[in-house]
């Protein structure tokens, strides 16, 4: 979804999943498949080396980003000990900063993994909204978050620098939509330029082999 378009119909639109994972005919080819930034992210934005960074860049109210989610996530557990995977999600407007601060809330009190796919079944499967904390805390304790502690952590300093942190990753991989996928921040692909989901992950696959042989 581009930045752009994140007011459309939720319900309405999303990428449809196909059964198994075919390959390319050939490599992919810069510019088509993937894109090199002219300017590669600065070492501090990145995990130390030798890990190679991963980061798959979303919003939980994007229903590509929801339909891209099952294939995303065995793939990200079946990684090398190399790679250094990551979600962020993007603050384009107002909006997108509350499902930030949803995000970095439930890392903090230690909901995340449990709750990170309930999340997007309540807005993409039962009708949920997530445009401001009213709707993030209803989200939250819905997914088994104590309300009092997802509050503190949702208000918090240390949650207000991570959003702030992700938006300065998104910019700097120059994300304009999601999902969509950095490899050691050099390059960046997704549906749009892949052709779609799964072969996203092959590119992905075969940037991470690009970075090794560098």
């Amino acid at each position: 979804m581009k930045r752009r378009e994140f007011s459309i119909h939720l319900a309405g639109a999303g990428l449809a999943l196909t059964a198994g994972v075919p390959a390319f005919a050939q490599a992919p080819v810069e510019g088509t498949h993937y894109i090199k930034l002219a300017q590669p992210l600065a070492a501090a934005m990145l995990p130390p080396p030798p890990k190679i960074d991963v980061t798959e860049f979303f919003w939980y109210e994007c229903p590509h980003c929801n339909a891209f989610e099952p294939l995303l996530e065995p793939w990200a557990k079946k990684l090398p000990a190399d790679v250094a995977f990551r979600r962020v999600p993007v603050g384009f407007t107002a909006r997108h900063v509350v499902a930030q601060k949803l995000f970095y809330a439930l890392e903090a009190i230690g909901m995340l993994e449990t709750a990170h796919r309930k999340i997007f079944t309540a807005i993409h499967g039962q009708g949920q909204r997530l445009t401001n904390e009213n709707e993030a805390v209803a989200l939250a304790t819905a997914a088994g978050a104590d309300k009092a502690k997802f509050l503190e952590a949702f208000k918090s300093f240390q949650v207000n620098t991570k959003s702030a942190k992700a938006r300065q990753l998104s910019d700097a991989y120059k994300v304009d939509g999601v999902p969509l996928v950095g490899i050691a921040g050099r390059y960046f692909t997704s549906a749009s330029l892949a052709g779609g989901h799964d072969k996203t992950l092959l590119v992905a696959d075969y940037l991470l082999q690009l970075v090794r042989k560098a």
